[in-house]
């Protein structure tokens, strides 16, 4: 078995389809924890900030300790060369940035050269013009002023006299005004200096502390998502410092050829912007397409910039990141999208980096905390349904294309009878059981048999590669001289009928059954339940058919089965028939396989199954059929009673 079954035993098959919902207290803890957050920033984010950063360098440290280095010399020089090599970084790009500030204004003629091309680009249409002359009109009227009476002779008015008042400055207030502004992120970078070493130094006493406080009464899955945390946020960072630093020195170094100037600078904000998701690597492309279009005097480096960029984009999204992290940090698209808006306003640019491994965090408390569990289903990529459980919302909603979809994408690694078996057959369960309850309206109950019926026939062409490969196979094995592998008997020359037994739900089982006999090169055919009953059974052509298959999904139908034996067997005393009532229990499709319906359950029946595999194999055993009991004694007295007092 592959995902498919291994997805429907780690779900189950539950009963009922409830939802997880947060409870109240936990959503009001939730927006009051939101809002803490939001008031307490200067608080709170240089504290998530060293947090991130003491689990990116844990396993540094683990290391150290492991060759035999003591902890606090491991724990300061880990941190010494991280913000030193910070710092070098930082350095650079201030560095980078005011030469760039210098050079700007020598590009200011380029810009308005490739400007004016533009507008006479443009002006053969008239449209640039057009545009220039409302906005100059526009400007006129709102400049022109106000007409007021004259009320005596107006001397000529002159122009006001603009007067500029210097003042000497003072040194104190300039080395004010360049000190201030860096008090801020100065204080903020030595709290998150300070605060790492000592979370790095006490990290095993914070991990009691926190088991102690949030967790004691189960220690091993307070443990195992403490683990779980460390090496989700853990692996994204380093993952994702790796494919920023394969992305950087490739720019700046493809910069630097085409001629970029500070293509240093470039590759460096690359580095760090590609830690902003979606929205980061296209600010880190924009700055220096701006400054091709400012340096070249055509429009050659701007070409040769925006292929660059695509061909790095194409080449870490499709190779590197794949190859290196994929999926790890365990989020869906939708939830780093929605988690950047959210710490990026909680906590501005700064939240705007640290978005995805905190919310990586939420998702693991989602998972191990069960009050939190809406986390992990809002935010997770782990699928949140069951296989079968998608597949039954598919054919209630009437869109059997998706659930082909869904269907082969399992089929790569599964065969029909598989998914039939683990998949399928558990998703009509599931829509029984709601017919049976009594909330499925009629019409909803034809939109599942016709999306199933789509379905089947959507997958016929699977069928057909399925039945070619098993005679490949087979003829492999008889060139070789090796006994075929085949759990399930050659179908070929045989002819059997599949029906449904009391609905349409049930016919569309019997379909499945068809198609999987049909796969292992039988004529199989499916029928309508509407054909077994007793006005139509009799029009049945059953003269050829060598077993004809009776499907039920609803397992109170042993009684209802006895009587359709009897009617089949009596229109064909030469033709096997079988019953199968399916077995889709929450413990069968957990992988806790309970016993198959039996032969003596249903009287006069020459087999019974209650799994796909199995149903497929007794329908292609060749033996002879098992004749229909006499009627005993007391029946046939009880016809001639009546016919002895006449």
């Amino acid at each position: 078995m592959g995902k498919a079954i291994d997805q429907i035993r780690e779900l189950g098959a539950p009963p009922s389809m409830q939802g997880v919902r947060p409870a109240m207290p936990t959503s009001l803890t939730l927006v009051g924890a939101a809002a803490v957050l939001y008031l307490a920033r200067d608080v709170f984010l240089p504290i998530a900030v060293a947090l991130l950063l003491t689990f990116a360098l844990a396993p540094v440290v683990a290391a150290l300790r492991r060759i035999g280095l003591p902890r606090a010399f491991a724990v300061i020089s880990t941190a010494l060369i991280t913000f030193t090599l910070i710092g070098i970084f930082s350095l650079i790009v201030t560095l980078q940035v005011a030469e760039l500030a210098k050079n700007l204004p020598a590009y200011q003629s380029n810009i308005v050269m490739k400007v004016k091309d533009l507008k006479e680009a443009g002006s053969e249409n008239g449209i640039i013009d057009r545009i220039g002359n409302v906005v100059e009109r526009i400007n006129r009227e709102i400049d022109r002023p106000t007409t007021e009476t004259p009320t005596s002779v107006e001397s000529p008015k002159k122009d006001p006299l603009l007067v500029e008042i210097y003042s000497r400055d003072n040194p104190i207030q300039v080395l004010t005004n360049i000190i201030a502004p860096l008090v801020g992120p100065v204080a903020m970078a030595g709290l998150v200096v300070v605060v790492v070493i000592f979370m790095l130094l006490e990290r095993e006493d914070l991990r009691d502390r926190f088991i102690r406080l949030a967790g004691f009464g189960d220690l091993h899955r307070t443990t195992e998502g403490l683990q779980d945390a460390g090496k989700r946020v853990g692996h994204y960072l380093l993952m994702q410092l790796i494919v920023n630093t394969t992305y950087g020195l490739p720019v700046a170094i493809g910069l630097w050829f085409i001629g970029i100037p500070n293509a240093m600078l470039w590759g460096l904000l690359a580095i760090v912007l590609r830690f902003v998701p979606y929205v980061g690597p296209v600010i880190a492309m924009v700055l220096p397409l701006f400054l091709s279009v400012a340096v070249d005097s055509g429009w050659s480096m701007l070409l040769w910039t925006a292929g660059l960029f695509v061909a790095m984009e194409l080449v870490i999204n499709n190779v590197v990141e794949p190859m290196l992290y994929g999926s790890k940090t365990g989020l869906s698209p939708l939830a780093i999208i929605v988690s950047a808006i959210f710490w990026a306003w909680i906590w501005g640019p700064v939240g705007l980096i640290l978005s995805t491994p905190l919310t990586a965090c939420l998702v693991v408390l989602g998972k191990h905390v069960p009050q939190f569990e809406f986390l992990q289903v809002l935010f997770g990529s782990d699928p949140v349904l069951a296989p079968h459980a998608r597949l039954y919302q598919r054919l209630l909603a009437g869109d059997p294309d998706e659930a082909t979809d869904q269907a082969e994408e399992i089929l790569e690694e599964e065969y029909l009878v598989d998914y039939y078996g683990a998949v399928a057959m558990p998703a009509l369960a599931l829509a029984e059981q709601d017919r049976a309850r009594g909330v499925m309206s009629d019409e909803q109950r034809l939109r599942v048999a016709a999306s199933g019926m789509s379905l089947v026939s959507n997958l016929e062409d699977i069928a057909i590669e399925e039945s070619q490969d098993d005679e490949d196979e087979d003829e492999k094995a008889d060139t070789e001289g090796e006994p075929a592998s085949q759990p399930i008997p050659d179908g070929e020359g045989m002819t059997i009928l599949c029906v449904g037994g009391r609905g349409e739900i049930d016919d569309v089982s019997a379909a499945m059954l068809a198609q999987v006999l049909r796969a292992e090169g039988a004529a199989a055919t499916a029928l309508s339940f509407r054909q077994i009953e007793p006005a139509n059974i009799r029009k049945l052509q059953t003269d050829s058919v060598d077993a004809i298959v009776v499907c039920f999904l609803n397992r109170d139908s042993i009684k209802h089965a006895r009587f359709v034996v009897r009617r089949l067997k009596r229109v064909n005393i030469r033709a096997r028939v079988g019953i199968v009532i399916w077995d889709t229990s929450a413990d069968r499709a957990a992988g806790q396989r309970k016993a198959d319906t039996s032969a003596e359950q249903v009287q006069g029946a020459d087999f019974a199954a209650s799994d796909m595999t199995t149903a497929a194999i007794e329908a292609l055993t060749k033996r002879p059929s098992v004749p229909l009991a006499a009627p005993s004694k007391t029946k046939v007295r009880r016809r001639l009673v009546p016919q002895q007092t006449q």
